[in-house]
């Protein structure tokens, strides 16, 4: 017997990407229902060499199954995810509802699969925030190794990571640059995004940092240490699809470059691409469509005692969404339901 999968959200960018990624690591179900609102109902989605009609979530009676991958809103989230959990389906969310409740597992399966065993308490388990997702991968072989005490990241997110409204604004603002009378102001961004960078991804706290920036901070200690410092910068830079992050890491042990390109290399999850040489790393346009998460520009940073400057870049719609997603129902599927 193979499992019972629902996606909501299935109209999405995510939602889509779900479904494509349980398709391409042939993931054991019997059935996959894909939700969407209900002005979206019946829109034709494909799954694999199949087409799924999309059906009402809010009509939706998630008896029987076993699993719901939701990519909806934290709104549409709070309303639906517990009515699944309460029938008996395990919620896996990628909102940030849940993200810093206590009493639910935030989950990088290359990272803490062990906390998987953490769903029962509410059959709710979250996808942690796409920056977050591709760093702490990288992270958590090399503080295994070496005790990771601060962490320093600048984060170069695509216009992917704000859904289709920001693929869209930047496809048409690229356009009407070129077109002096037809102009295209800032709808979903602040600023113009075509041809520019924007240091403002989600809104405005107290403390000066944007909540995108502090998602980076609390994710990183609940997944991999509390006891991590972590500063972030965030910013939104013209590029439809792909994240990329400089990170700075201090160390309390020494750890040599050489010996971390080694440990980055043997690591899940990641593909090391690091020559000193032209065009000896990865950009995003390269890791678009890819399960990976790629390093490249791994070396010593000689102004602390143990540091080590290196460069992360991955598909946000994948690592930072649906695969990661996907992976958790494989984690969940493999170490606790093990129906299949």
């Amino acid at each position: 017997m193979g499992y019972r999968i629902a996606v909501a959200g299935a109209t999405g960018n995510v939602g889509r990407e779900m479904l494509n990624i349980l398709a391409e690591r042939q993931f054991p179900a019997d059935e996959v229902v894909a939700l969407a609102s209900r002005k979206s109902q019946g829109t034709e989605i494909s799954y694999g060499d199949q087409t799924l009609k999309t059906r009402d979530l809010e009509q939706f009676d998630f008896t029987g199954f076993d699993m719901a991958l939701f990519a909806i809103g934290s709104d549409a989230t709070k309303i639906h995810a517990p009515r699944a959990a309460k029938a008996g389906c395990v919620v896996i969310d990628n909102s940030s509802l849940y993200r810093y409740d206590p009493d639910i597992p935030l989950i990088v399966p290359e990272v803490n699969p062990q906390a998987v065993h953490g769903y029962a308490k509410k059959n709710i388990i979250a996808n942690p925030n796409c920056s977050t997702a591709q760093m702490v991968v990288a992270l958590k072989p090399l503080h295994d190794r070496a005790r990771i005490k601060r962490v320093v990241v600048s984060t170069y997110q695509s216009v992917s990571g704000a859904g289709k409204e920001g693929i869209d604004e930047l496809w048409d603002q690229t356009k009407s640059i070129y077109n002096p009378t037809d102009d295209k102001p800032p709808v979903k961004f602040t600023k113009q995004i075509a041809f520019n960078v924007i240091p403002h991804i989600d809104v405005f706290l107290d403390s000066g940092e944007t909540k995108e920036e502090w998602k980076m901070v609390a994710e990183t200690k609940k997944i991999v240490d509390p006891k991590i410092k972590v500063t972030a910068t965030c910013v939104r830079v013209p590029v439809f699809v792909g994240h990329s992050e400089a990170i700075n890491i201090e160390f309390e042990d020494f750890l040599d470059e050489d010996e971390a390109r080694d440990i980055l290399r043997e690591a899940p999850g990641l593909m090391v691409i690091d020559k000193r040489e032209d065009g000896g790393y990865v950009t995003p346009i390269e890791c678009v469509g890819d399960f990976a998460t790629f390093i490249s520009r791994i070396r010593q940073d000689p102004t602390v005692e143990n540091g080590l400057n290196l460069w992360c870049v991955s598909d946000n719609l994948r690592k930072g969404a649906a695969l990661n997603a996907v992976q958790i129902a494989e984690l969940l599927g493999r170490e606790v339901l093990k129906k299949a």
